[in-house]
């Protein structure tokens, strides 16, 4: 019993490990989002999500390393026999997994759609895995099987198997894929918008990272507006100035001060570069050439209108705005000070996504060109009341379907943070029109979803393979039986394990009575030949 109950153990941490590292692996288009959610709760940088994953692999090998051991035991008819350190390593691995999927759930529990979206790209090819797995692992099951003595025991065993390998069977009516399609129903490429420029080749919001963002001809670029104590436009996304900038050097009293409350003589000061060759938020200062390592430590605040000029002839625009602290003295006028800030920059309307719900009338009627944006969902019907015309939003908040209704409406979507190509390729499937990326100097090269196959060759792939599998595990089942019906030799191990080879209770008996007197037998002759040799004076 107790050993059924480790062998639990083991199965439940081995599946809990799976689906966390799982987890971060998959979440690796979200790892600067990570980062700095953390940042806000500690108050300081550091990359936690790559020694997390390394601790995440690291455990999830262990605990598979000592499931295939416990089933090779099994296998030949041994118990697992778990070494007291073992068992303290799995109960620790299990309840350090259990306690970060739970912290992860409440902090950020966003994070996990991540999975459901990230099933549409590798469903497919994990059944075709786990139909591998079970099948191979028929061999063990059909060898426990014909080794198994009460036909109950046998009755349940292959009843909880045949359940799993049918389940397995019809888990492709439940998959769900935009890229399951025919290849001349596949819409155009979502035009790729740089967020804060292109910050995996730049710092975010300086005046390099949007001209690396132009060079790489992207559609757009998103940027962050705060303005200044004395009413000057720059961009800038945290509250304060910690992250982004040596304030802690130059004004380290005022370090947690909010950025709006510097007037741009003190925020000229600032260096906005040296952070990023610091932290390396993304892992590619090192791959930047001399210069561009040199011109990066030299970037400082960004003005709002530099960042126009840079992008005014080709380049689209969308604006997220800082809300004030109410002492700022443009507190009530802070829009209309950027509107005229954009305006007298020469950009197109058409080109400038507006997104802040303030003041929309006033904006609406001053710049009528702009193409008025929700960064909330809202029912179509909504939208065209309200006068939007495209939608910003995260890409957990949008199903499928969502994105097929507001198209049909003639609404655009632009979805963000989108980083990793699988990832592009979904949304390109599900027909998104836009996307906001740090990697937009990866994405523009991605000129094919990762994969896109129609639903009949799919249907095909999955028929065959289940087939194949059926076939396999019969035939192993068949053999096992076979193979063990032919035995006629007893391991003592076995025995007294219920182990042994399924024979009539009248053999086992005699068997297990041979046993008995040859240990008996064996004891009386080392007892004469102790007497023998005391009689000889050894």
């Amino acid at each position: 019993q107790w050993e059924r109950l480790w062998f639990l153990i083991l199965t439940s941490s081995f599946f809990l490990t799976l689906v966390w590292f799982y987890f971060w692996w998959e979440v690796h288009n979200d790892y600067n989002e990570i980062n700095w959610f953390l940042y806000n709760r500690m108050g300081y940088w550091s990359d936690w999500s790559i020694p997390i994953l390394v601790t995440t692999a690291a455990g999830f090998t262990y605990v598979t390393v000592l499931l295939i051991l416990a089933l090779c035991h099994i296998a030949v008819g041994q118990q697992m026999n778990l070494h007291w350190l073992h068992k303290t390593g799995l109960v620790t691995t299990l309840i350090t997994t259990v306690v970060t999927m739970s912290s992860i759930a409440q902090l950020w529990d966003d994070e996990w759609e991540m999975v459901f979206i990230s099933l549409q790209a590798t469903a497919p090819f994990l059944h075709i895995g786990a139909l591998a797995a079970v099948t191979a692992l028929s061999w063990l099951i059909a060898g426990q099987f014909a080794r198994t003595e009460k036909a109950t025991s046998q009755m349940l065993m292959f009843t909880a198997y045949l359940a799993v390998v049918v389940a397995l069977y019809l888990v492709p009516l439940t998959i769900s894929s935009p890229c399951i399609m025919e290849k001349k129903a596949l819409g155009p490429k979502p035009a790729i918008i740089g967020h804060r420029g292109a910050p995996m080749l730049a710092p975010e919001n300086t005046l390099m990272s949007f001209q690396k963002a132009v060079e790489q001809k992207m559609y757009g670029v998103q940027a962050d507006v705060v303005l200044s104590y004395d009413g000057v436009p720059f961009l800038m996304h945290d509250k304060t100035l910690r992250r982004t900038t040596n304030v802690e050097e130059v004004f380290p009293e005022r370090a947690y001060e909010h950025s709006s409350m510097f007037n741009w003589t003190d925020l000229e000061k600032l260096n906005a570069g040296e952070w990023f060759l610091r932290n390396d938020p993304f892992w590619t200062a090192g791959s930047l050439s001399r210069s561009d390592y040199l011109e990066a430590a030299n970037q400082s605040v960004c003005k709002l209108a530099d960042m126009l000029e840079v992008i005014k002839d080709n380049t689209s625009l969308i604006l997220n705005f800082q809300n004030l602290p109410s002492a700022h003295p443009y507190y009530s006028t802070y829009i209309n000070v950027t509107l005229e800030t954009i305006l007298a920059s020469g950009i197109r309307q058409q080109a400038v996504m507006w997104l802040p719900d303030t003041e929309r009338q006033l904006v609406r009627h001053i710049a009528p060109g702009f193409q008025q944006t929700s960064g909330l969902k809202l029912d179509a019907e909504r939208m065209r009341e309200k006068g939007i015309v495209k939608l910003n939003l995260r890409y957990t908040k949008v199903t499928n379907e969502d994105v097929r209704d507001y198209t049909m409406a003639n609404l655009s979507v632009n979805l963000y943070t989108v980083n990793e190509p699988w990832l592009y390729s979904i949304l390109w499937c599900a027909g998104v029109q836009s996307v906001t990326s740090d990697s937009s100097h990866i994405l523009r090269k991605v000129p094919f979803p990762t994969w896109l196959m129609p639903p009949d060759e799919y249907r095909l792939i999955w028929i065959t393979s289940d087939l194949i599998s059926f076939i396999i595990i019969v035939g192993v089942f068949i053999f096992q039986k076979w193979r063990f019906g032919s035995i006629r030799t007893y391991n003592p191990e076995q025995i007294m394990l219920s182990a042994a080879v399924r024979r009539s209770s009248r053999d086992v008996k005699i068997m297990k009575e041979k046993l008995i007197f040859s240990e008996i037998n064996s004891g009386v002759e080392t007892t004469d030949e102790l007497s023998l040799c005391s009689e000889n004076g050894y």
